[in-house]
């Protein structure tokens, strides 16, 4: 799979800390299809947990994490997610889209094949 554009509905121009912030983003691959997801910086999931003043990170749909929010960043970054047909930039769009039941069938089934190998 291969990128065909990455668009920003919020221009970096905007963004206020590169090394502090998040944004959405939308990835257009070669399949057609427009994936929605949000890049997020390390510096941004410290900043979370002290306005949240927590010491963790809350259970939360998975972020691409850059060092500095640039272009050049985020598209290197995504690169890493076109292996295996796009497998890790699928399953990070999709993730809170599951159904339970599927969840727990599948987790059932892979329970099963583990007790089978053991």
């Amino acid at each position: 799979m291969k990128i065909n554009s990455i668009n920003f509905p919020t221009s970096l121009l905007q963004v206020k800390n590169i090394k502090d912030d998040n944004i959405d983003i939308f990835v257009e691959l070669d399949d057609g299809f427009t994936y929605t997801l949000v890049v997020c910086t390390p510096k941004n999931l410290e900043t979370l947990m002290k306005r949240e003043n927590i010491e963790y990170l809350p259970a939360m749909p998975p972020m691409i994490i850059v060092k500095e929010i640039t272009e050049e960043n985020i598209r290197k970054a995504l690169e890493t997610y076109l292996d295996n047909n796009a497998y890790w930039l699928k399953l990070y769009f999709l993730a809170g889209e599951f159904d339970m039941e599927i969840l727990e069938n599948t987790l059932s089934r892979v329970k099963s094949e583990i007790e089978e190998i053991l």
